[in-house]
């Protein structure tokens, strides 16, 4: 190791940069590259391949239906496809191109096809999606891309050192509201604004979607977790804006990160994944339990 500073709060990150005077995804790749002792561009070259599975699996399900295991879900992302075509959309362009590439990668997970768990299988819709919807909106490039890939993974490694990204420790607010946290920090980076801005970005995400539960009905991670997919690329959407206009967070992202584990570990086990709450506690769910398990 070269000696590389080490960062484990985005207190520590923010400091690096300034000091520095790099971006975020510079000073991920350079601590990366320390640790692992290979070089920027091979670790460019394997984010690389994380980014093409990504791109496949946000498309792959907007053209053909693909029902999940259980067929609980499936078919979702092609309705939002069409309906985004039709002009009428109450939220727009943008938004509806998101949550459709976003409930394809979920649908693609469901199904048993190829996805990168970012931070997990259960939220893996959101960074892909909001990655190449801005992709698509700004006329990015892949080298783009990567950038906010690396800026994401910064922000996901913070949360897992000092919370959690696990829906069976801290709900769903840890796994698709790390994912939208991640997200938005990484459109930020993409479209110029500040490391501080990136945190903010973040820290947006997570209080948007603190307390939010885990209930997969019959215990899949089909229903609700691909319409939390949906609205949590739409989190990320609107608190990277947020951050971009130059709104900031009243509280830092660190605090945000500390709040969001308490809030976690004060859930009940009944909203962690069980499924033994929530949604899945209703009778519909518990029908849909009755039929896929036969008890």
């Amino acid at each position: 190791m070269r000696g590389v500073k080490l960062y484990n709060h985005g207190e520590d990150l923010i400091k690096l940069c300034n000091e520095k005077n790099k971006k975020i995804y510079e000073i991920v790749l350079e601590k990366e590259s320390d640790i692992t002792n290979l070089t920027e561009e091979e670790i460019r070259n394997m984010m690389n391949e994380n980014l093409k599975v990504m791109m496949e699996s946000s498309k792959s399900a907007l053209n053909n239906k693909v029902k999940s295991v259980s067929g609980l879900i499936g078919g979702e992302a092609m309705k939002i496809k069409e309906y985004e075509k039709s002009n009428k959309t109450v939220s727009g362009k943008t938004i509806n191109t998101a949550m459709a590439k976003a409930l394809s990668t979920s649908e693609i997970n469901a199904s048993m096809g190829k996805i990168v768990a970012a931070p997990t299988a259960g939220a893996a819709g959101i960074i892909p999606s909001a990655l190449l919807t801005t992709k698509e909106k700004f006329n990015l490039n892949d080298d783009d891309l990567i950038n906010g890939l690396l800026t994401a993974s910064g922000i996901g490694e913070i949360v897992a050192k000092n919370a959690t990204v696990s829906g069976a420790y801290g709900g769903c607010q840890a796994e698709c509201g790390v994912a939208a946290a991640m997200a938005s920090a990484a459109i930020v980076e993409m479209l110029g604004g500040s490391p501080e801005a990136c945190l903010h970005a973040a820290s947006f995400s997570l209080i948007n979607i603190m307390g939010l539960v885990c209930d997969p009905i019959a215990g899949l991670v089909e229903f609700p977790c691909a319409i939390r997919n949906a609205s949590g690329v739409v989190n990320a959407l609107i608190s990277a804006d947020l951050a971009l206009a130059g709104v900031t967070s009243l509280v830092p992202f660190d605090e945000v990160v500390e709040a969001m584990y308490k809030v976690g570990k004060s859930l009940p086990d009944s909203l962690k994944e069980t499924a033994l709450g929530g949604l899945a506690a209703t009778p519909t769910g518990q029908l849909c339990k009755k039929r896929i398990y036969g008890h």
